[in-house]
C-alpha cells in the first residue's frame, strides 16, 4: 500500500464515533428480524446459504452484535490495519475458493444454533444493550482487536465490517424466510454500499463495474468477494 501523508492525516482525525449510532440502529433492525416467529418455526430448515440452517444463519447474524459487545471494551494488542478495505483484502475467507475451506468453517454457527432460538434471543438482546451502554459511557475503545484475524482496526472500520455483516446477512435471513428484506437507514446502508462498490471495483476493475451498471449488453457477473 502506498503511503499518502494527506490521507493518513485525514484518517488520524476521523471521528472515533463515526459509525457508533449507525451500528446500534442496524443491530436493532437485525434484532427485530431475529425475533420474528418464523425464525423459531423454521430453525432447522435449510437457509439460502449453502450448508447453513436457518438457525445457524440467524446465529451468525446475531453474533455480529455479540462480537461488538465482546471486543469494543478490550485494549487492542494486535497490529492495526489502515482501513476496512485492507481488512477484506487480507481476510482468508474472502480469498478462499470453496465453502469447505477452513476459513469458512461453520462450526461456531452450528454450535450456537444447537442451543436453540431462545438462547439466541437472550444473548443477542443482552449484547445489544451492552453495546449501547459501552458507547453511551464512552468505554468503547478507539482501536479494536479482531483476534481471529490477527489484526486490529480503528473503531469506525471495525463497526463498518460489522455493519456489512448485518446488512448482508439480514438480507440472507429474510430471503431464507421468504420475508421482505429490512430497510436500513442511510447512515447504516450508505457506508456498506460504498464499501461494497470499492471492493467490487478492486476485484473486477473499473471497466467491468461501469459496464455492468450501465450497459446491459456488456454486463458481467461481478461481486465484492
Amino acid at each position: 500500500m502506498v503511503y499518502d501523508p494527506i490521507c493518513q492525516a485525514c484518517r488520524m482525525h476521523e471521528s472515533a464515533d463515526q459509525h457508533d449510532h449507525a451500528f446500534v440502529s442496524a443491530a436493532s433492525i437485525a434484532m427485530e428480524l431475529i425475533l420474528r416467529p418464523e425464525v423459531s418455526d423454521r430453525w432447522l430448515q435449510p437457509s439460502a446459504l449453502p450448508k447453513m440452517s436457518i438457525g445457524a444463519l440467524a446465529s451468525h447474524l446475531g453474533r455480529q452484535i455479540s462480537r461488538a459487545a465482546e471486543l469494543l471494551p478490550v485494549v487492542a494488542d494486535l497490529p492495526m490495519l489502515e482501513s476496512a478495505d485492507e481488512h477484506y483484502a487480507r481476510a482468508a475467507w474472502v480469498t478462499s475458493t470453496s465453502p469447505d475451506d477452513p476459513a469458512n468453517d461453520r462450526g461456531t454457527d452450528d454450535a450456537e444454533a444447537a442451543l436453540g432460538p431462545a438462547a439466541l434471543r437472550g444473548r443477542t438482546t443482552a449484547a445489544l444493550q451492552a453495546v449501547r451502554d459501552l458507547l453511551v459511557a464512552g468505554d468503547a475503545r478507539d482501536v479494536v482487536s479482531i483476534p481471529w484475524q490477527g489484526w486490529s482496526l480503528r473503531r469506525p472500520d471495525f463497526l463498518l465490517t460489522r455493519l456489512l455483516e448485518l446488512v448482508v446477512h439480514s438480507d440472507d435471513l429474510a430471503a431464507s424466510l421468504e420475508l421482505p428484506t429490512p430497510e436500513f437507514p442511510d447512515e447504516a446502508f450508505a457506508p456498506v454500499r460504498d464499501l461494497l462498490v470499492r471492493l467490487a471495483v478492486r476485484r473486477h476493475g473499473q471497466s467491468a463495474f461501469v459496464a455492468t451498471l450501465t450497459r446491459r449488453e456488456r454486463a458481467r457477473s461481478i461481486d465484492a468477494f
